[in-house]
């Protein structure tokens, strides 16, 4: 009888370690977590990535089963980059990490496709790529009450969940705006017209009651789009 190749356990505790993606703009911050992931022995970090953009092409042309997205990183955040993955590769696992204890990013973080929300000060990313493995959600210790307690009192209100002000495509320009890109590299960059960039840039100051680029940079940082 001819025998089957088995097919290697993806899962903690299986066959070989969950091959993980890391993306973060600072070098230091991916070399402190790589360190702590590497040294577990059913993890691994197999590829790194220093924003949004590179992330997703790292994980399109390397065989990693979880990716750990930081938010706040040029040309595409985490965020974004969650969602460009959830839709390219469903299967993938994804942690978004970040420093911004924030309701309305954790929220934005599930629709995006994420499974668990970490904070960088807490001592936790080993269990939640466990969990993320195992197809559990995690959310930071401490976190659940909160946001049980503020889902439950919008229901009463009948408000839902907290809706989003602008579009993925109008938060792509956003940011690329605040990063201080011409409308020309703006276009380059989203394979789309000037003109368009500049009608999604006059939308943006329309809905967000702004006046110039200088004001969408200040929103931009308050919306963990680009840091300060």
């Amino acid at each position: 009888m001819t025998s089957v190749p088995s097919v290697p356990d993806r899962q903690p505790g299986g066959g070989r370690p969950t091959r993980v993606l890391l993306a973060d703009d600072h070098t230091l911050v991916r070399r402190g977590v790589r360190l702590i992931l590497d040294g577990e022995p059913d993890l691994t970090v197999v590829a790194e990535a220093g924003d949004g953009a590179e992330a997703v092409a790292r994980a399109r042309d390397t065989d990693v089963d979880l990716a750990v997205l930081d938010i706040a990183m040029p040309r595409m955040t985490g965020l974004q980059a969650a969602r460009e993955l959830s839709r390219r590769l469903p299967d993938l696992r994804i942690l978004i990490l970040t420093m911004y204890d924030n309701e309305q990013y954790f929220f934005e973080a599930l629709k995006a496709g994420a499974c668990g929300y970490v904070l960088k000060s807490v001592a936790d990313l080993v269990e939640a790529c466990r969990a993320a493995m195992r197809d559990e959600p995690f959310i930071y210790p401490g976190a659940e009450t909160a946001l049980v307690r503020t889902y439950l009192e919008r229901m009463r209100r009948g408000e839902g969940l907290p809706a989003r002000t602008v579009t993925d495509r109008e938060e792509e320009v956003l940011k690329l705006v605040a990063e201080g890109h011409t409308t020309k590299e703006i276009a380059e960059l989203l394979y789309i017209s000037a003109k368009t960039v500049e009608s999604h840039r006059a939308n943006l100051l329309q809905k967000l009651g702004l006046r110039d680029r200088l004001e969408l940079t200040r929103y931009a940082i308050r919306a963990g789009l680009i840091e300060p």
